[in-house]
């Protein structure tokens, strides 16, 4: 079996001994870092780690990590990567001074991405995809939800999961699948509401079901989109075929999405721009994660999520991308970690946690990635020599991701030399 040990390396972050599926609350900022310490992997898995004093003497392959810190690869919980076409046209309408919801009641936002993607052939859509895909893995994303949403009819919400299904069996990391037919009310149902919502949990989830194309069910939940009571009927309808509900709620408006979120016992709650101290009680009370999307907010202007409120209530916070074409055309993470701290208030080290671990625990992949643990698979970021933690957050226009592993392998080398 091939052996790759980095030897000499400054921070190993997330180094445990006893794994933990997420970090609640004031864990976050407590997160086991080992200094002077030493990686081994052993055909693509975690074998053993520990301070330099311990290091093994040899591998069949050996990375002098000096100055540089080692990090679980990022777990990405909240994209919509597969789309047809940019939305630039709608950045500029908001630089003049519409909002979110006066572009969508135009015809844009959702509604525009899908017009275009209903053209788009299938074959279009995955080679755009791969390449963001293969874009957002040099940013040191080692794991990666996939929304649907853009299609809004059967052919074409079935179209993108098919395209999300290729994906995933070509790309070297785990993509999990997410059906998000309550995305947007189609105009043709415009005067028939509940007709759309019989077409999604009628139609839709039983082909999806039978494909096998998605492993999580999602809605919007917010004025203008999806009533609590739609959000709550989808959901109910995703469980009868074993998909666990991952939601968009309190972008704009706190209605009550949290609480039926929880009651059905979603795995997580995303966007969270607004939330109640009631809603805090009740995140306390369930299992499900909140996962916070600052690049959103920053785009498209508006609210930051509270983080500093859901951490300090003990909670165990994921952070996302939410990488889309209309209100985050990224799929940046260490700038999401950045906006986290600049914005959201939130330490460094809660949020590398957050885009690790707790992101893992967002996708139920914490048992395989979001931490260095023994078993594990060997997914993990190498940075560029940095002289702490907080450093890479604090330079939030710098590339730090030197070197990206996955598995092991080196999939990502941005070592150059300038030449005179």
């Amino acid at each position: 079996m091939p052996t790759l040990l980095l030897r000499n390396i400054r921070f190993l972050v997330l180094a445990e001994t006893a794994p933990q599926p997420a970090y609640s609350g004031r864990q976050m900022q407590n997160i086991p870092i080992l200094e002077d310490a030493f990686l081994l992997i052993e055909d693509g898995r975690i074998m053993s780690f520990g301070s330099m004093e311990a290091c093994p003497e040899r591998a069949d392959e050996v990375v002098d990590a000096s100055g540089r810190a080692v990090l679980p690869a990022w777990c990405d919980s909240h994209t919509h990567l597969v789309f047809a076409r940019s939305r630039e046209e709608e950045f500029v309408d908001r630089i003049k001074g519409l909002s979110y919801e006066e572009i969508a009641r135009r015809g844009g936002g959702i509604l525009n991405s899908a017009r275009r993607l209903q053209e788009a052939s299938e074959e279009e859509l995955f080679t755009d995809a791969w390449l963001r895909l293969k874009e957002i893995i040099t940013y040191g994303t080692g794991a990666v939800e996939i929304k649907s949403g853009y299609g809004l009819t059967v052919k074409s919400e079935l179209k993108m999961l098919r395209v999300i299904r290729r994906l995933r069996a070509k790309a070297p990391i785990p993509i999990k699948a997410t059906f998000l037919g309550a995305h947007a009310l189609p105009p043709a149902f415009k005067a028939d509401r509940k007709a759309y919502l019989d077409l999604i949990v009628n139609e839709m989830l039983p082909r999806i079901a039978d494909e096998g194309l998605a492993d999580y069910v999602d809605a919007f939940c917010e004025k203008g989109f999806f009533t609590v009571e739609e959000m709550d009927r989808v959901m109910e309808a995703g469980a009868r075929y074993g998909l666990k509900a991952k939601v968009h709620t309190n972008q704009f408006n706190s209605m009550g999405g949290i609480n039926a979120a929880v009651a059905r016992g979603a795995i997580s709650v995303d966007h969270l721009e607004v939330v109640s101290d009631a809603e805090v009680e009740i995140l306390k009370s369930g299992q499900t994660i909140p996962t916070l999307l600052p690049s959103a907010p920053f785009f498209i202007g508006g609210h930051y999520q509270p983080a500093r409120k859901l951490i300090d209530a003990g909670l165990p916070v994921a952070l996302a991308t939410d990488y889309n074409p209309g209100s985050t055309p990224s799929g940046r993470m260490p700038f999401v970690l950045s906006l986290a701290c600049i914005k959201c208030g939130m330490l460094p080290e809660e949020t590398i946690c957050a885009a690790t671990i707790n992101g893992a625990r967002a996708l139920e992949l914490e048992a395989e990635l979001g931490s260095i643990a023994k078993g594990k698979r060997g997914s993990f970021i190498l940075t560029a020599p940095m002289p702490s933690l907080a450093f890479l957050p604090y330079s939030f226009g710098t590339d730090l991701i030197e070197r990206v592993y996955i598995d092991g392998q080196c999939r990502v080398d941005k070592r150059s030399v300038f030449l005179d």
